[in-house]
């Protein structure tokens, strides 16, 4: 049905199918999106998504903790973020904090 303005109402079903995380580029983008509200802190990008044992999504973002100048000795830490299959947010820690400048080891 389209409304006023030629916009499209969303119909329940569609509703419904888009709460839910449909593959790894929308399991990161509601792990970014989760984690932004909890720390405040610039992110940099998704490193990592993997599919957890229970169905849900484990995603590692990077942040940018905090900023100094020359840039490359900003300090980033990766974050491991885990989601349950409905893409609700129900873990998240740090598990890595590092110089940008610096080569992995």
């Amino acid at each position: 049905m389209t409304e006023p303005g030629g916009r499209r109402r969303r119909t329940t079903s569609t509703a419904t199918r888009e709460r839910g995380v449909r593959d790894a580029r929308d399991a990161a983008r509601h792990a970014a999106d989760a984690l932004s509200e909890l720390i405040r802190h610039h992110l940099e990008g998704v490193s990592a998504v993997c599919r957890g044992e229970d169905g849900g999504w484990v995603v590692n973002v990077d942040v940018l903790e905090v900023a100094r100048i020359p840039d490359t000795t900003s300090l980033l830490a990766t974050y491991e973020v885990g989601l349950n299959p409905a893409g609700d947010l129900i873990q998240y820690r740090r598990i890595a904090r590092y110089r940008r400048g610096a080569q992995d080891q």
